[in-house]
């Protein structure tokens, strides 16, 4: 009777400590009580290596968040094992977690995209191990997949990506996690991406949310000046989320993040969700808001391009940054609607046109085929738009992609973008 009744009452205590999930309505993410959700993030990768397995660091680093006043944390990679300690300590710190796909061996790569079973079936994994997290808010499908025009084609593949991954989360019975992209702030691209991503009457295969990596805003600059007022004038009647997924240009030094001022006030407030600030660990680039104590690192680890930097430990405040973000942050109070008394309007944006050299996808082309790539006549079909023919299997892209080909994930920033 008594063992009955413990565990009923463990159950309870679970369930009353659980952290409201995320989900995205229209332009806006709200918590499950519907409470508007919006992100004050940090990028947060300690190593090349998965940094919630340490809950030890994980425990360190939240107690430091918390003061910092964030609410989520990016991941953009990791490896087998057992996260629910770490998740858990996010979790009782009020922290959400937004967590890449990809691996260092499946990304989608613009000079030689293709989408096959191989990739699906890590991407699967990673959203299996962590879909039973609450405080997990949303899954990238890819990060800055497309850098330049001439490689724009490469969407298909990020698009037929996003159609597989919700088609799998929801025949898993998984609630809704939101499933979007973070892309790399280039003018030329950014509006043709954003709306290409999430155009269309077919919402099955578009993003949940957009992520912009945006360094514009430096030093003493204002909404106008920054470039802010054109990412704001793009975004306005955008259909799903959208939020600065990695931000906080550092030069000059010091940073004074001015620009979270705009993100979470009128100018951006309607429209935007937040920020992620790049990011927690200080190392060669200068990007950091904590060092490590080494006197208590229990190992360091070497970053190309940059010298041996303990990577675990006392987290230690960057000065004068982390008091900077920590005094803008706690002066922010941005406008909110509670999502009851929210009703979207907003339409999907048409698909943007074919442009050589800019944008070469001409709208809502037919999508690839899990494990097949384009072959002469569907490429055509893709700049040309419309349906094509059927693209056909091609035997040298069933496998994983090409290691040799990666981008490391865990980008290493000289300056700012």
């Amino acid at each position: 009777m008594w063992s009955v009744l413990l565990g009923a009452l463990a159950t309870l205590s679970t369930v009353a400590s659980a952290i409201p999930t995320i989900s995205a309505k229209g332009q806006k993410f709200f918590d499950s009580n519907g409470a508007q959700f919006f992100i004050k993030g940090v990028a947060y990768q300690l190593t090349e290596s998965d940094p919630l397995l340490d809950n030890d660091q994980c425990r360190a680093d939240a107690k430091l968040m918390s003061d910092l006043g964030a609410n989520a944390i990016r991941v953009y990679h990791v490896d087998d094992g057992d996260h629910s300690g770490c998740m858990q300590t996010f979790s009782d710190a009020g922290i959400y977690v937004f967590l890449d796909l990809d691996t260092f061996n499946t990304y989608i790569l613009e000079d030689d995209a293709f989408w096959n079973q191989t990739q699906l079936q890590a991407y699967s994994a990673v959203m299996d191990e962590f879909q039973a997290f609450d405080n997990l808010a949303g899954f990238f499908i890819g990060n800055e997949v497309i850098q330049m025009g001439n490689y724009s084609t490469a969407a298909v593949y990020i698009k037929s990506a996003t159609r597989d991954l919700k088609a799998y989360r929801d025949s898993k019975g998984y609630r809704d996690i939101p499933i979007g992209y973070s892309h790399a702030d280039i003018s030329s691209l950014r509006p043709n991406l954003q709306n290409y991503l999430s155009c269309g009457t077919n919402n099955s295969v578009n993003i949940d949310f957009f992520g912009l990596n945006a360094y514009e805003w430096c030093g003493d600059n204002d909404f106008q000046g920054s470039g802010y007022a054109t990412l704001q004038q793009q975004a306005m009647d955008y259909p799903v989320p959208i939020f600065l997924s990695e931000t906080g240009c550092n030069k000059p030094e010091p940073r004074t993040f001015q620009d979270q001022t705009a993100v979470f006030g009128p100018d951006m407030d309607q429209t935007w969700s937040g920020a992620i600030i790049y990011e927690w660990i200080q190392e060669a680039n200068g990007y950091g808001l904590v060092a490590y104590d080494s006197a208590l690192t229990a190992g360091t680890a070497t970053i190309p391009g940059t010298a041996s930097i303990p990577r675990s430990g006392t987290p230690l405040p960057v000065s004068p940054d982390y008091s900077n973000l920590k005094k803008v942050w706690a002066s922010v109070t941005p406008s909110s609607v509670s999502a009851n008394a929210y009703n979207p309007s907003m339409t999907n944006p048409p698909c943007p046109a074919y442009t050589s050299g800019v944008w070469e996808i001409n709208g809502d082309a037919s999508l690839p085929a899990l494990g097949e790539t384009l072959n002469p006549q569907q490429s055509a079909s893709v700049t040309a738009g419309g349906s094509g023919p059927a693209p056909t299997a091609s035997a040298t892209q069933s496998g994983i992609a090409s290691p040799g080909k990666v981008l490391v994930l865990y980008r290493i920033k000289l300056s700012a973008d």
